[in-house]
């Protein structure tokens, strides 16, 4: 940065547009304005978060000043910070993001947690194969893989773009070995007639139709509409899934889900209809709200009926 000696012009330094910032994102009813500020400011100076206060005295220049305008007015415009920084943290990993894809959720991390207290407890050495259904940016998958890199992994989405995302993601993370991303609705590139999965996981679309444009303008303008968009009861995707999810699980094969705060009872009644599954659970995450239902599929059931 370089100092601007301009006595008939008051700088901006650091600490001054941080303040400024932060009070004009409170005046915008967005939300951390004050955090918001500085992750911004930072990201224009291509520094860290810290080192704003490292050098808090330091005034801009008008480039610097035209980028971090830049950044303030997309905010403003309610455009996700991750967007915006064009990454996001999950599973203590950066991951790109982009409208292509949702924004990993800190809750969709206890769907994460659930699926390793599976694939760690086995006391045998077999290699386990592993679905995902509906990647997106492949948060779940890589954070998976990144904690067990022996399994092999498959996740399909019916966004070629998302799975972009998700390649990129792999390599970034140095994850690729064992991941396979294919393009597809769900279980169409799957044969039932190879190997069967130890574990199939998703994070569908769960949001009803008439509630997405109450949502924050945040979501609903900016991220994929197909990947919240659950229908009319929001049980769709869900439904599919589960009705033949047991299709192409092994014997005691896991599902888990991620699933809507308010869907614990619709999905129960669902899944005893169905018939193929047993050992039903809901865990919650830690905001104590239903996050996500595991199931295994019974193991009178052989072959793949």
């Amino acid at each position: 940065m370089h100092n601007q000696a301009n006595p008939k012009r008051p700088e901006w330094t650091i600490i001054k547009l941080i303040q400024w910032a932060a009070a004009y994102f409170k005046s915008h009813d967005i939300d951390s304005p004050r955090a918001t500020a500085e992750i911004l400011l930072a990201h224009a100076l291509d520094i860290k978060r810290i080192d704003l206060y490292l050098g808090y005295d330091q005034p801009l220049n008008p480039e610097e000043l035209e980028r971090f305008k830049a950044l303030i007015k997309r905010r403003r415009e309610r455009e996700p910070v991750a967007y915006i920084l064009g990454h996001k943290e999950f599973w203590s990993m950066e991951l790109e993001v982009n409208r292509d894809v949702l924004i990993p959720r800190p809750e969709t991390e206890r769907l994460v947690e659930i699926a390793l207290e599976h694939l760690t407890a086995s006391s045998t050495a077999e290699l386990k194969l592993i679905l995902e259904l509906g990647a997106g940016s492949g948060a779940v998958l890589l954070a998976l893989a990144s904690e067990n890199r022996r399994h092999s992994y498959l996740g399909t989405d019916i966004s070629v773009d998302a799975l972009r995302v998700a390649r990129r993601n792999a390599d970034r993370n140095n994850l690729t070995e064992n991941i396979h991303f294919i393009a597809a609705d769900w279980f169409a590139p799957v044969n039932r007639h190879a190997r069967l999965f130890d574990m199939i996981i998703s994070n569908p679309p769960y949001i009803k139709s008439g509630q997405l444009n109450q949502l924050q303008p945040e979501i609903y303008t900016y991220e994929p509409l197909l990947a919240l968009d659950g229908a009319a009861d929001g049980l769709s995707c869900l439904q599919h899934i589960i009705q033949n999810a047991h299709l192409f699980l092994k014997p005691a094969g896991i599902l888990l889900l991620e699933i809507g705060h308010d869907q614990k009872g619709r999905l129960k009644k669902m899944i005893t209809d169905c018939s193929k599954y047993e050992n039903i659970v809901f865990y919650k995450d830690y905001s104590g709200y239903n996050r996500v239902v595991q199931m295994e599929k019974k193991i009178r059931q052989y072959g793949r009926s």
